[in-house]
């Protein structure tokens, strides 16, 4: 019935449905959900029925599952997880479902299923957190740290949990496993969406409708009484959910087949509910003043790699990056645009940077790597705001000062708009309600792309070796299961 129903609303060129489920493991509360998108019709679909946590909880029986469709159908399918930061450090963790450390063929197989990993939602922002990357100012934003999402007792999130939930710490993570191993198994692109139980696809500030029917906006509060925590647990409020978000794709046309492969080669980007347009290129030929071409995206491709890419080895030079913004048409200007950069050294050490590199009102860096903040021009008490601050539209060209052509690294870029009110002011305004102390009444809603990856020259040419004989012998994957080859 459901891919009848999508098959009946998909309508090429205007309007895409494409046929999916949601994959709901979830053991002792730890959230691994999936959501799997099928490139294909319901013809293939539904001669499949799809895999149930009840058949095996863990992501790899999931997998299994997909290389069982491609290999009968020759259709194509992925899995985006979702919700990290509810998985009590379980989503990104440095080890197999059976506690084995992440092998070569463990990474490949995970980055081949899963070249994307929801950011943000409904239930927090999972880009980054502050405890994690103490030193970016933006890094706590819609912060939900709660726990997991036990049905019967929900157990508190620790401190050591953090690192294997974020997607900025996951990402530096991979780099430590690719250069043990040679594969990434956490080479993901980023995307946002909603997670709304109510059927209402409603991601933007003054357009949030709830999480589910039981805390739908009203005067009133609702506090989690019906769900039995363990003693140091904090549950979560109707003021602690985000009106989040949307995913941006970069596909050559509105076709289920277009946009599903623009998913697999990562060039897509999240947003927090704003409808921001980003572009973001890495090469080693851009020029300042490409940034502010007109053909932008055709000389990004020309030149270089778009988001969800690979640079090619280079030759010692340090890359250069593109970003192209625009605001949302009708929401807030564009505060700045950061570029972020994780690398791990020699040592196998990880880090992280992130750098302003084009802001808005003529401002400059001068001291340290941020410039200051924007004057805010929300009033809380009428849930208005002005685009008197900021810009419409941000690009630069930014080359990298610290580069070591022998490590590692990711760089992706982030968007950050000009205050605006945040739901639960429009929503007090409306009803007449009273927002409890503590609760944000502001919001920067923002933009993540897709990384772009640099691999050492030694580093990249023996995984190229690896690929292509791997590729030219058995093309077959884990468990001998035959591998649709790209």
């Amino acid at each position: 019935e459901i891919t009848r129903q999508a098959d009946a609303a998909n309508d090429p060129g205007r309007f895409t449905a494409l046929i999916g489920f949601e994959w709901s493991s979830m053991p002792g509360g730890d959230n691994l959900h999936r959501v799997v998108v099928y490139r294909d019709g319901a013809a293939k679909a539904r001669k499949h029925i799809p895999a149930s946590a009840f058949d095996g909880d863990r992501p790899e029986d999931l997998w299994r599952f997909m290389e069982d469709y491609e290999r009968a159908s020759a259709g194509r399918v992925l899995a985006i997880p979702h919700n990290a930061n509810l998985s009590n450090g379980r989503m990104f963790a440095m080890s197999q479902s059976d506690g084995s450390a992440i092998d070569a063929a463990y990474a490949r197989r995970r980055s081949r299923h899963e070249p994307l990993v929801e950011v943000t939602q409904y239930k927090g922002d999972g880009e980054a957190h502050p405890a994690l990357s103490p030193d970016d100012p933006f890094a706590d934003f819609e912060t939900w740290d709660f726990g997991n999402i036990h049905a019967t007792k929900m157990f508190p999130k620790k401190p050591s949990m953090l690192p294997f939930e974020y997607a900025r710490s996951a990402l530096k993570l991979g780099l430590q496993v690719a250069a043990r191993t040679g594969e990434n198994p956490f080479s993901f692109g980023m995307i946002g969406s909603t997670d709304s139980h109510t059927s209402l696809a409603a991601g933007a500030e003054d357009d949030y409708w709830g999480k589910i029917s039981a805390i739908e906006p009203g005067p009133r509060a609702w506090v989690a009484n019906n769900v039995p925590l363990s003693p140091d647990a904090k549950p979560p409020t109707p003021w602690d959910f985000a009106a989040s978000g949307y995913t941006g794709v970069w596909a050559r046309e509105n076709t289920r087949e277009a946009i599903f492969d623009a998913l697999r080669r990562r060039e897509v980007y999240a947003t927090t509910g704003s409808r921001i347009r980003l572009l973001f290129f890495g090469g080693f030929e851009f020029e300042g003043e490409d940034a502010h071409r007109a053909d932008i995206a055709r000389l990004g491709h020309q030149k270089g790699v778009p988001m969800g890419g690979d640079l090619p080895p280079g030759d010692g030079r340090a890359p250069s990056f593109l970003v192209a913004a625009a605001k949302d048409p009708l929401g807030a200007n564009l505060d700045r645009v950061q570029i972020v950069k994780g690398w791990v050294d020699s040592e196998g050490e990880l880090h992280e940077k992130v750098f302003d590199v084009e802001l808005s009102d003529g401002r400059h860096v001068l001291f340290g790597r941020f410039a200051r903040a924007l004057d805010s021009t929300v009033d809380t008490e009428t849930g208005t705001w002005t685009n008197d601050v900021g810009d419409a539209e941000l690009r630069a060209m930014w080359r990298d000062p610290d580069f070591d052509p022998d490590e590692r690294a990711f760089y992706y870029s982030r968007v950050i708009e000009i205050a605006r009110p945040r739901w639960n002011v429009y929503d007090a305004v409306r009803l007449g309600a009273k927002i409890p102390e503590g609760v944000p009444k502001e919001v920067k809603d923002r933009a993540y792309s897709s990384p772009i990856w640099y691999t050492p020259k030694k580093a990249a040419r023996s995984r190229s070796v690896e690929r292509s004989m791997i590729r030219e012998s058995f093309r077959t994957g884990p468990d001998g299961v035959a591998i649709r080859p790209e």
